[in-house]
């Protein structure tokens, strides 16, 4: 259960994706679907073994993505997104668009 620091629900919310990691997670199983463990730490630049699985447990924990575990041999775990973390893409693709819009502009040249 995510503790929920205020009564604002824009903070309630922020509390589930805050952080350089879960948003990245999130973003990669949007858009390549299920991934195991180590396709979600080669696809994500820079997060360690430890930081990953950290971001992983806490994202399953608050219900936005869910972890399969397959019989097999060599076991298999798969992460895909839950219907929860699914409904929260448009807020990403919002403060996606919002940061090449007013962020990135101070960064990089965007030609108009």
């Amino acid at each position: 259960m995510v503790m929920i620091r205020s009564n604002c629900a824009i903070d309630a919310t922020m509390t589930l994706i805050e952080g350089r990691w879960k948003a990245a997670i999130m973003c990669n199983l949007a858009t390549k679907g299920d991934l195991r463990f180590n396709q979600l730490l080669k696809g994500i630049d820079g997060v360690s073994t430890r930081m990953l699985t950290r971001k992983l447990n806490e994202l399953e924990r608050d219900g936005l993505i869910s972890r399969a575990m397959f019989n097999e041999m060599p076991p298999r775990v798969e992460y895909s997104l839950t219907d929860k973390g699914r409904s929260m893409l448009p807020i990403l693709s919002a403060l996606s668009e919002w940061g090449v819009n007013n962020l990135f502009r101070l960064v990089i040249n965007i030609e108009e």
